[in-house]
């Protein structure tokens, strides 16, 4: 076992047991000894690695699959330590059946916490209501949070370095806290715990129908929406949306749950077209080695406030912060058949414009959207409509946050 997380380990033991293991005061316990003996000051990584590889002598693992990977440093009856390494951002808002603290040991991070109003339980393990953002930090390394489990502790973290290091200071778990929901914003939490197969494998199937061009899909889909309940007609809406899209079929399927669960099913479109907007702005950051422009995706991934986003941009990037975004934003356009692009904004169809000029005209139009002033003279030539053309189609997009606040 490493000697470092072994002394923290017996620390946190001896003041919680002062507290006769309060966990009401383990968050404060985990945090103020996380913030005294910094791991990130005070753990050298390479031979911690090498120690866990060569040492049979380490606590037990755990079969977790959290991380990539955990390892357990520290483990008593009562609580545990667990490195985290992260390859990859993750955007899960969700709670926690534990609490402790965590502490950024190398990377950073945008964390985020927020709370879900007007929730309403369809089942023990699926809520509706409304997912709202309380505040949203930027932490460095050497940076400690606590962890307060339940439905109080709402977050998500989101590591912006390959690799990124947390490690966690936390519980086993805590009494009647769960289930340990993650929240689809704006409108949807589930249980991620609770499997239902059957749905699981009725989803694999039609993955086999989309991929082989079955021509039964859309009915075989609009019966089983017109039979399930909305729990699963709703796992069933998010794995097809977008083929039955592609079919041209979307609307028609989606009358049929929207006539089947009435005022319950209003919150749905939102929640899928959200969890379609986050997967496309996550693709687009896997394929993109450019540190700057994976930040820039990363704030628009996590943020929803245009305060937040240019506040830590001034944080990482010197100078103007609407110039560094306007500057990605160039770097990032897209021209295709399909039309242009600026990440997932389209260049409005109806706005005939020569081709070669929409590239321009769209940055020029982004430009006066977020900055204001005067109309710029390239966009003095266009309509009212034209420039609400324009307008639209950066709100539908992710780029929205930086037009509104």
């Amino acid at each position: 076992m490493n000697p470092y997380f072994a002394k923290l380990g017996k620390l946190i033991y001896g003041r919680w047991q002062e507290e006769n293991f309060s966990l009401t005061a383990f968050p404060s316990i985990a945090t103020t000894a996380l913030e005294e003996q910094s791991p990130s000051e005070s753990v050298d990584l390479e031979e911690l690695i090498r120690e866990f590889l060569l040492s049979d002598e380490q606590p037990y693992q755990s079969a977790s699959g959290f991380g990539q990977p955990e390892l357990i440093v520290y483990d008593s009856p009562k609580f545990y330590i667990q490195l985290l390494f992260w390859l990859d951002g993750t955007t899960d808002i969700h709670q926690h059946e534990f609490s402790g603290a965590f502490h950024v040991m190398s990377g950073s991070s945008i964390h985020s916490e927020f709370t879900f109003e007007d929730a309403e339980s369809i089942t023990a393990h699926f809520r509706i209501g409304t997912l709202k953002l309380l505040k949203a930090e930027l932490l460095e390394t050497g940076s400690t949070v606590p962890i307060v489990s339940g439905r109080t502790g709402m977050h998500s973290l989101f590591h912006l370095e390959t690799p990124s290091l947390t490690v966690v200071v936390r519980t086993h778990s805590d009494p009647g806290t769960g289930p340990q929901f993650t929240y689809l914003p704006p409108h949807i939490a589930v249980d991620p715990v609770q499997s239902d197969t059957l749905t699981n494998r009725r989803k694999q199937l039609l993955d086999v129908l989309e991929r082989t061009g079955d021509a039964e899909y859309p009915q075989l889909v609009a019966e089983m929406i017109g039979r399930l309940d909305f729990e699963r007609g709703f796992f069933i809406l998010q794995n097809c949306i977008t083929h039955l899209r592609n079919l041209g079929v979307w609307e028609e399927i989606w009358e049929i749950f929207a006539q089947k669960h009435g005022h319950l099913a209003t919150p749905v479109v939102p929640t899928l077209e959200e969890i379609i907007r986050r997967d496309g702005i996550a693709a687009m950051r896997g394929s993109i080695e450019d540190v700057e422009q994976r930040f820039f995706l990363a704030l628009l991934l996590n943020l929803e406030r245009r305060s937040d986003l240019l506040e830590m941009v001034k944080r990482k990037i010197a100078g103007d912060p609407l110039e560094a975004i306007l500057r990605w934003s160039e770097e990032l356009i897209q021209v295709s058949e399909s039309g242009v692009w600026i990440l997932d904004a389209c260049f409005p169809e109806a706005l005939e414009l020569d081709k070669e000029a929409q590239p321009g005209i769209y940055l020029i139009a982004l430009e006066y959207f977020i900055r204001g002033g005067k109309i710029p003279k390239e966009l003095k030539k266009l309509s009212k409509i034209d420039l609400a053309l324009l307008r639209e189609s950066f709100l539908r997009s992710s780029l929205r946050v930086l037009l509104q606040d």
